[in-house]
């Protein structure tokens, strides 16, 4: 056994999941069915004093039963997953891809009516301590532009990273963000502006996602207003798109660009809240200075922003409710064209550097 998985398990049952005596734990294996890859998550469960429950699922599975499946089989295939979920105390998911675009010739209509059916599922998940994170593989690797093995070390040091002193500096970034009440994002073909006013802010700091790093907050649901050109890849739902802008008017996107135009409208059809932002996040983690074309690393990356079309969530509940929620990063560092963030009026981060003395603690060589 690989030692860092190890750790890695260590890291994920005793701090993110902080998993007791007596509680139950699913864990969800997506594309992962190795016995070596889940025992040692097994094993910790096991130690704190937890009971394990193990679902494994294939990705051309999932394809094979969203193409020939039926919306009366996803309602009662999920109403028995949804109740497994209810009798948990925490979900482990372990990503495993092999082919991250092994739902790219799914029919929109057929992935929105599997995506409603399961809606319920994944809102009670929430409900729970849940942690969620990749085991590297070689589809992973491919995204991020690197060999096997560079990804596995990069994985390993990012997931295991001391998150408790990461911690400490957000508490700042969490006040501020609580006390501001307008918020303006300027960059190359970009000036947004929205009210983040009541809106709590959560610092993500290895609770949830691994590798983490984040402050997220929800904007007013009618509040957003301008337009915004995300310069990274983005992908959901087995789609790609390297260019997206949006346009907003009362917090609803009015008109969109993208290099795959009808892909994107699809998706922003899905339901009434799919035009609306349920997320505005910044992402301040010291280890991920790159694109990895994976948004579990990339909404981390220091020096980035980004918003979630669609659901809100509970913690901070806009009130939009969707059955997507799309994670789309915009980097502000000088390399992509720069950027800035004003809180009421005031600026506090220029190009990917926090600049008011409260925050100086989030740059990344104050973390590292």
């Amino acid at each position: 056994m690989d030692i860092r998985l190890k750790k890695l398990a260590e890291t994920v049952v005793h701090y993110s999941l902080d998993v007791k005596p007596g509680e139950k734990v699913l864990i969800q294996g997506l594309n992962i069915s190795d016995f070596d890859i889940l025992s040692p998550f097994m094993d910790e469960v096991y130690k704190a004093g937890g009971q394990v429950f193990i679902h494994t699922t294939n990705y051309r599975t999932n394809r094979k039963m969203m193409l020939m499946g039926t919306e009366e089989q996803f309602k009662l295939d999920a109403k028995l997953k949804l109740n497994q979920v209810k009798e948990m105390d925490a979900v482990l998911v372990i990503l495993g891809e092999d082919n991250a675009s092994e739902y790219a010739d799914i029919p929109a209509e057929k992935r929105g009516v599997y995506r409603q059916a399961y809606k319920a599922v994944s809102d009670e998940q929430l409900k729970k301590k849940w942690v969620l994170f990749n085991y590297p593989t070689k589809a992973y690797a491919q995204l991020a532009g690197m060999s096997t093995d560079a990804y596995a070390d990069f994985l390993y040091e990012t997931c295991t990273m001391d998150y408790s002193n990461m911690s400490k500096a957000m508490t700042a970034l969490v006040d501020l963000m609580d006390k501001t009440q307008n918020v303006r994002i300027v960059a190359p073909n970009t000036d947004l502006r929205f009210s983040i006013k009541d809106m709590k802010s959560i610092k993500c700091d290895g609770k949830i996602n691994l590798p983490d790093g984040e402050v997220f907050t929800a904007p007013i649901k009618d509040s957003v207003s301008g337009t915004i050109t995300f310069n990274t890849r983005s992908m959901y739902s087995g789609q790609t798109f390297n260019y997206i802008q949006l346009t907003f008017e009362n917090g609803k996107i009015v008109s969109c660009e993208s290099d795959n135009k009808e892909q994107l409208e699809a998706l922003l059809n899905t339901d009434d809240g799919a035009r609306y932002i349920g997320e505005f996040a910044i992402g301040v983690n010291p280890f991920i200075n790159r694109i990895m074309n994976d948004i579990g690393f990339d909404e981390k990356i220091n020096g980035s922003i980004h918003f979630a079309l669609g659901e809100a969530y509970e913690e901070a509940d806009n009130g939009n409710k969707s059955a997507i929620h799309w994670d789309i990063v915009l980097l502000m560092k000088p390399e992509f064209g720069g950027g800035e963030i004003y809180f009421d009026d005031v600026l506090i981060s220029k190009d990917g550097r926090f600049v008011v003395d409260t925050l100086f603690g989030l740059n990344p060589e104050n973390l590292l």
